[in-house]
């Protein structure tokens, strides 16, 4: 690597997820975000993903305009609702457009639409009696992965199981500030450990020539001072952020100190003997999304704010004692601080704790207004491929990067009111106009050199 040049064959790429862009809702089964967005105050201006951007009709000229930028791989998710509705013919066509123009297609098989009806479970309609805190749906995914992997594994190769499995569970479950909205600590803790199981039955049901990894969105946790309570605390987040996930993925067992933290809260007996060995199968690559760090201390009366919405309870279960701190400097439309030596930092440390694990950035991007021309987000996306060039420099395995997102979309609570898009949507017209970054992106991926 010569300075600020990428290798020959590193990905350029962009990701999106279905919920957020497809729109066509009458097309599939209904979902948590469905329910969620329908009940009140629980998205910012009460926006839907019914319509959303629009892909469902206009894929083509999406992927035409990804052509056109010369991007060289494509990150989409599934909609695990499609599929059950009969409609994974939609992907099955995508995928075929992609490579027609050199595209690799990436598949993620589950970003956050989980099924209504498995959400639902036996306690009828009360909404509260299924969903991840139950194994079944752990089986239930698995099912589906087979399904999608039977359509495209033969022209697929690279596949993300979960994409942020820790929000599904602590967002989902524990906060209530994501779908489906329920505020159960305990269960938020049964559901990070079956998203943990899905992820390993699924990767079992995909064939031997497909890459299985998972996309996380690990914290660069850091303390807010040295001493010792608050780097009890670092240590605290670090378990339920990034250590509840990798312990078994990359090393076969939970952390000692996580069970005991949450101890109050469950005795763990939801994981059965053999769950971890299934968990701990190798992984293809390992996706890494990353957006911000977090300060933490072990001040109970400092500032609790987690960066990933407000309004819920807090997604940290057995941290109440842990408070958040926003970092100074400049941040972006989600109030998120702008730092990207978090994301060196990551890169590294999954370096050092599973040597030769190649790695992808599977999400980084940032919110800025509508404009079309748009240098702050130029900026942030240049400052942090320069920490993964660097990473790269230091021995950091990584094969790509995946820009969030192509192009404007629902934006989860916060509905249409966040843009990160290198790709503006005017969500009356449906019109699509590349913003300044993309043009800038474009010629990063044409030329591998900043």
């Amino acid at each position: 690597m010569t300075d600020r040049t990428f290798p020959e064959g590193f990905l350029w790429g962009t990701a999106t997820a279905a919920f957020q862009i497809e729109g066509a809702a009458a097309g599939r089964a209904p979902c948590i975000w469905d329910t969620f967005c329908r009940t009140p105050g629980k998205v910012h201006g009460g926006d839907t993903g019914d319509v959303a951007a629009d892909h469902h009709r206009l894929w083509r000229q999406d992927v035409r305009m990804m052509a056109e930028l010369g991007l060289g791989a494509y990150r989409f998710s599934v909609s695990w609702p499609r599929v059950l509705a009969g409609g994974i013919g939609f992907y099955d066509a995508l995928v075929d457009e992609l490579l027609s123009y050199g595209i690799q297609p990436c598949v993620t098989l589950y970003h956050w639409d989980l099924p209504q009806e498995l959400e639902t479970g036996p306690a009828g309609g009360s909404g509260a009696g299924g969903g991840w805190p139950e194994r079944e749906t752990a089986y239930a995914f698995a099912a589906y992965a087979e399904t999608v992997a039977g359509k495209l594994a033969d022209r697929v190769s690279l596949w993300t199981t979960l994409n942020e499995p820790w929000c599904s569970a602590f967002l989902g479950y524990a906060s209530g500030v994501h779908a489906p909205g329920r505020t159960s600590p305990a269960d938020s803790l049964r559901a990070a450990h079956h998203l943990n199981l899905a992820h390993g039955l699924a990767a079992s049901v995909l064939p031997s020539s497909a890459r299985a990894g998972i996309a996380l969105n690990p914290s660069a946790v850091r303390a807010l001072t040295g001493r010792a309570a608050d780097l009890d605390a670092r240590r605290r987040i670090d378990a339920l952020a990034n250590r509840i996930f990798t312990g078994p993925l990359l090393h076969g067992a939970y952390p000692e100190d996580l069970l005991a933290d949450t101890a109050a809260l469950t005795d763990w007996s939801f994981v059965r003997p053999g769950d971890t060995a299934l968990i701990h199968r190798p992984l293809g690559f390992l996706g890494v999304n990353y957006y911000a760090p977090a300060v933490v201390s072990a001040s109970p009366d400092g500032p609790r704010a987690d960066g990933h919405g407000s309004g819920g309870r807090s997604p940290w279960p057995g941290a109440e004692s842990v408070a958040f701190h926003q970092p100074p400097g400049e941040r972006t439309d989600m109030n998120w601080s702008i730092d990207p030596t978090g994301l060196y930092d990551l890169l590294m440390r999954f370096t050092r704790e599973a040597p030769g694990l190649p790695l992808l950035v599977t999400e980084n991007g940032a919110a800025y207004g509508p404009d079309l021309h748009d240098p702050l987000r130029i900026r942030y996306l240049e400052a942090h491929l320069a920490a993964v060039h660097r990473a790269m420099g230091d021995g950091a395995p990584v094969e790509g990067y995946f820009l969030w997102s192509l192009m404007d979309n629902f934006e989860w609570s916060y509905g249409y009111s966040k843009r990160f898009g290198i790709v503006h949507v005017d969500y009356e017209t449906q019109a699509r106009t590349p913003r300044s970054s993309a043009h800038w992106y474009a010629a990063l991926a044409r030329s591998g050199t900043m």
